[in-house]
């Protein structure tokens, strides 16, 4: 039977994953969250074997799939353009076993074909014989799919891996030939390069997108609903169709998602979705918060509170819902009463106070988030953060009008 993967059968080195690859191809005739989930597995075992084989490559302390492609080591040799191919592969394999939400056929075929990328990046680095194949989706198996139930899914992800050899002991078997395929690896990508095949944009951008989406919690036709229409645009027939908005429990809007081309700044559609919330404040009496994507990079704008910010991913509906509801039962940090047991000095009130003003005023990236006393008294530090600062607020604040001062790290 043809398969994508079958250049990888013919060559011994990739034996310890071709299997892997090869099964969840085969998979995708019964059931495309088995598919998600074993493409998931075929993607660890090709980075484990990146770990064993190529010495640049140091593990890190924990040896988890997670960990092992946001190490620095990794991160230096892989090609870029595939970073975001590997997190869908991951993303949809956990989506599959552990949140009960169907995935499509095209979102499977996605995860292969991203498979499919990045193992034929494995083979033009370490192979002395490379070939470009192209990833055809007419040559899938298609078969009798049958509904696989979400606990069967979840043992199966979980059976998976479970007597893997500890990779850190695996790593060092023969250094020697670690050393020549990372040689290889620098001889083969000077000499040609990569190309990384991308598949429709549309369909590309809204699967990533959709992923997201149902990672976050979002059950589409329900409270995701796709291609809103709003009325009051300020051109044109006055109509508008949102890409996505998401709604609470109430039916009022809580985020409106605004999505453009891979290749664009996802910054393009930051006033499209403005004019959108604009159009469902008047409709529902809520503003909701703007989201606007690429499918790869992501901001979100609460633009009643702080300027616009790049965000991993689309917020749950709770974490949305308590965004809203503190634009208006936050407590002011205009008249803050700063306890003298945290501080009695005035220059350090006066610092406080200045971060506090900071933040009333939409300044999220205030010069620090606090001071924090230390068992000398004398000895105090700025504390900058590079996490989301919502919380930085009840950190300062105690008893919503007392000042506490003393933020943890």
């Amino acid at each position: 039977m043809a398969s994508n993967f079958t250049f990888l059968q013919v060559k011994v080195t990739f034996i310890s994953f071709a299997g892997a690859c090869l099964e969840a191809e085969r998979s995708i005739a019964i059931s495309p969250a088995t598919t998600a989930i074993l493409s998931r597995r075929a993607l660890e075992l090709a980075v484990k074997w990146l770990y064993t084989s190529d010495a640049e490559l140091n593990v890190p302390y924990q040896d988890n799939l997670s960990s092992l492609i946001h190490d620095r080591s990794f991160q230096d040799i892989i090609e870029p353009k595939l970073f975001p191919l590997i997190k869908y592969i991951i993303k949809l394999g956990n989506v599959a076993a552990h949140t009960g939400s169907p995935i499509k056929w095209a979102e499977a075929v996605l995860s292969l074909h991203n498979l499919h990328q990045f193992v034929s990046w494995i083979d033009y680095c370490y192979s002395q014989n490379y070939e470009e194949t192209e990833f055809r989706e007419d040559i899938l198996p298609t078969g009798g799919e049958k509904k696989i139930s979400q606990p069967e899914l979840e043992k199966l992800f979980n059976d998976l891996g479970e007597k893997d050899k500890k990779l850190s002991d695996a790593v060092g078997e023969n250094d020697k030939l670690r050393e020549q395929l990372r040689l290889l690896r620098e001889k083969n990508t000077q000499e040609h390069e990569f190309e990384v095949d991308d598949i429709s944009e549309f369909e590309t951008r809204k699967r990533y997108i959709d992923l997201d989406l149902k990672d976050a919690g979002w059950v589409f036709g329900k409270n995701c609903l796709e291609e809103y229409e709003v009325s009051g645009m300020p051109y044109g027939s006055g109509q508008g169709l949102a890409d996505y908005v998401l709604f609470g429990d109430n039916g009022r809007p809580l985020a409106v998602v605004e999505a453009k081309r891979t290749s664009k700044d996802p910054k393009v559609g930051q006033q499209q979705a403005k004019l959108y919330a604009d159009c469902l404040e008047k409709k529902f009496k809520q503003r909701p918060v703007i989201f606007y994507t690429n499918g790869f990079q992501s901001h979100i704008w609460d633009d009643t509170q702080y300027p616009s910010r790049p965000v991993s991913g689309f917020y749950a509906k709770d974490d949305l819902e308590l965004l809203i509801s503190r634009r208006t039962n936050k407590a002011s940090l205009k008249t803050i009463t700063i306890k003298e047991s945290i501080t009695n000095r005035y220059y350090q009130k006066e610092a406080i106070k200045a971060i506090c003003e900071s933040f009333e005023q939409g300044d999220r990236k205030a010069p620090g988030h606090g001071y924090r006393q230390r068992q000398d008294e004398n000895s105090y530090f700025l504390g900058g953060r590079s996490r989301e600062t919502r919380l930085d607020k009840e950190r300062l604040v105690s008893g919503g009008s007392n000042c506490a001062g003393g933020a943890g790290p």
